[in-house]
Formats: C-alpha cells, sequence, structure tokens
C-alpha cells in the first residue's frame, strides 16, 4: 500500500454519490473553508475548487463513480487521491449486524 505524505495548504475531500457530491476543504489547520452539497457536475465542482487551484488535493472513496472526479483533476492539473473505501474510519455507519470486517 502507498501513502501519500505530500502536505498542501488546503485538502479537500469528495463524498461521491451519484448524483449528489458532499466537498469539504479544509486548510492545513483544520480550519473548515467549504463545506456543501452540489450537484455532480464538473462546472460546479471547478467554481468550489477555483479560488485553491494549485494548492490543493483532492481526496475521494474508492467506489463506482469515482472516474470522472479523477478525469477532472487531471485536466486541471489538480492532485487526487483515490482512498479504499476499507481504510476510510468513516465507512462505520454502514456496517451491516452481519458484517466481519
Amino acid at each position: 500500500m502507498n501513502f501519500y505524505t505530500n502536505t498542501h495548504p488546503y485538502y479537500c475531500g469528495i463524498d461521491l454519490h451519484t448524483r449528489l457530491l458532499y466537498v469539504c476543504i479544509i486548510d492545513n489547520e483544520n480550519n473548515i473553508l467549504v463545506h456543501e452539497k452540489i450537484d455532480d457536475s464538473p462546472d460546479k465542482l471547478l467554481a468550489l475548487l477555483k479560488p485553491y487551484l494549485g494548492n490543493i488535493v483532492v481526496g475521494v472513496e474508492c467506489m463506482h463513480c469515482w472516474y470522472w472526479v479523477s478525469d477532472f483533476c487531471e485536466e486541471y492539473n489538480i492532485d487526487f487521491i483515490l482512498g479504499h473505501a476499507l481504510y476510510m474510519k468513516a465507512i462505520h455507519a454502514g456496517k451491516t449486524k452481519n458484517d466481519k470486517i
């Protein structure tokens, strides 16, 4: 497993859903700068990220709809991190009673 160890002034985490994105941008002092729900539109995502371009990394969970975010980040030269769902600590609420993990 590879770990991303670069530092940035700003970090963006995106919770992907089929038609919605929950976007959170924090600075390197953990201050929340953006916390919004938007449609899954590249234009709307670019509008949120535009003030931080060149100084931000975007991270998403590995699931069925991450590909377009990766392509979007490559197009705008934004660092992109793909996190495996098993290692994303926020999945605990989605576990079922028979989940062995």
